[in-house]
């Protein structure tokens, strides 16, 4: 694998990692994207380490925690040190054409012009394209690259996040609009009011609660929202389909890796919410599929269970460019785990949500916790004294038993206080940007 390999990098918005049929979803069909599995390696214990999209995307960019970027909310852009820390910064100035089309999302101006040689990209979501229209752009970078250039095109969906200010919420492209008409999709058993009744009440009357009335509140309107969300994951894997055979006509499929993910996953009506944020496995939990052409026959359609992060995708894309990783990036390069090797890795990691919102308007709690193999340690950071949840992911999958009164929980939080002190420690070695 001495040859630089192109690199395509693939981002939608708000997709939790059950919504493809390479995942065993019942319903959803996604051909395009199961065909990346299929020829490459699927992560099934992908999480983002926030659950929003402005700090995961910058995690995303940079490889860093929240607390070492430090982009909590919309209008923070990267700093100086931070740009120069991102992929596409190091990709381009190693000559790599960059590229970028959709939604950057990261600050309120956009992408710093350091960043992409080309841009089709808007700074948040209502100006961002429908997902035809992202993939004619990034078919439009395609043609443009020369045959004895290496490039990098980054390609954010909006879809499938929804449009918050609309009543319709799921606005697909009218081409996905008769799909899964006659389907049934199955109501999870945690939609019942009784989850919801046990939420803190500062959950229950959150921002996750007022969204969850635009969308699920009595089975019509559930089944219709859904099936809209399902619309335009479709929509979504049509254009993949689309860039592919792009690649191929181009004659560039074959020296093109793929990186297909999501910023963070999405609740559907599970514990009565809507939305993502909270430290529970369908608001972290993401797809991501490393598709390398170069690969052996032996080593495709493989699955791997390490718990791999957002964090993970800039060090892979920083490697796979054939560049030195920073020191001060905190990801991981995914290419061991991909080759079949069997490299040291994490046993836990910390999640943070530290979003302030605008209350009273948009109130979401904030929340930090750790996850292990076995464990989660959930704590909302806002209430005096904190309220804690910790949950058995092996005996309890659907975390419906909060173990936060056993002797489990003081060996959890102080796991989660190293973690703090060692991301502090971090910080004071670097230079980040100031906090808003």
């Amino acid at each position: 694998m001495a040859q630089k390999p192109n690199l395509l990098f693939v981002l939608t918005d708000d997709q939790r990692a059950d919504l493809m049929s390479c995942a065993g979803h019942p319903i959803l069909r996604t051909p395009n994207i199961d065909r990346l599995a299929a020829g490459g390696v699927r992560f099934t214990n992908n999480f983002c380490a926030t659950a929003i999209c402005c700090t995961s995307r910058a995690s995303l960019f940079t490889g860093l925690h929240e607390k070492s970027h430090r982009i909590s909310n919309f209008r923070t852009p990267l700093s100086p040190e931070l740009v120069q820390l991102s992929y596409p910064a190091l990709l381009r100035t190693a000559g790599f054409k960059t590229g970028f089309v959709g939604k950057y999302g990261v600050g309120g101006d956009g992408a710093p012009k350091e960043l992409f040689d080309v841009s089709y990209g808007n700074p948040g979501l209502e100006h961002v394209g429908q997902s035809r229209e992202i993939g004619a752009q990034a078919i439009e970078f395609l043609e443009g690259v020369q045959a004895t250039e290496n490039f990098c095109l980054s390609v954010n969906f909006r879809a499938p996040h929804a449009r918050d200010a609309d009543p319709k919420q799921y606005l697909y492209d009218p081409e996905e609009a008769s799909l899964y008409r006659d389907a049934n999709v199955p109501v999870p058993l945690k939609a019942d009011a009784k989850f919801f009744d046990q939420m803190p009440e500062f959950v229950r009357n959150s921002e996750s609660r007022a969204r969850w009335q635009k969308r699920f509140t009595n089975p019509a309107h559930y089944q219709e929202s859904v099936k809209s969300y399902f619309r335009l994951i479709a929509g979504v894997d049509v254009v993949v389909g689309d860039i592919l055979k792009t690649l191929e006509r181009r004659g560039l499929a074959d020296n093109t890796v793929v990186v297909f993910s999501s910023d963070n996953g999405y609740f559907l009506g599970e514990r009565g919410l809507a939305d993502k944020w909270y430290l529970y496995e369908e608001s972290i939990r993401t797809p991501l599929i490393i598709y390398d052409p170069r690969l052996p026959a032996k080593l495709r359609g493989k699955t791997r269970s390490e718990m791999t992060l957002n964090l993970d995708v800039s060090p892979t894309l920083i490697s796979l460019a054939g560049l030195p990783v920073p020191e001060a990036v905190q990801g991981r390069n995914l290419m061991p785990l991909v080759e079949d090797r069997k490299p040291a890795w994490r046993k836990d990691w910390f999640y943070s949500h530290l979003f302030p919102g605008n209350p009273p308007a948009v109130t979401i709690p904030r929340s930090e916790g750790i996850r292990n193999e076995r464990y989660k340690y959930l704590r909302w950071v806002d209430p005096n004294p904190a309220v804690e949840e910790v949950y058995d992911l092996k005996r309890d999958p659907q975390e419906l038993k909060n173990l936060a009164s056993s002797p489990l929980k003081a060996t959890l939080e102080s796991r989660w206080k190293q973690w703090n002190t060692s991301l502090e420690r971090w910080n004071s070695r670097q230079k980040w940007n100031d906090p808003a």
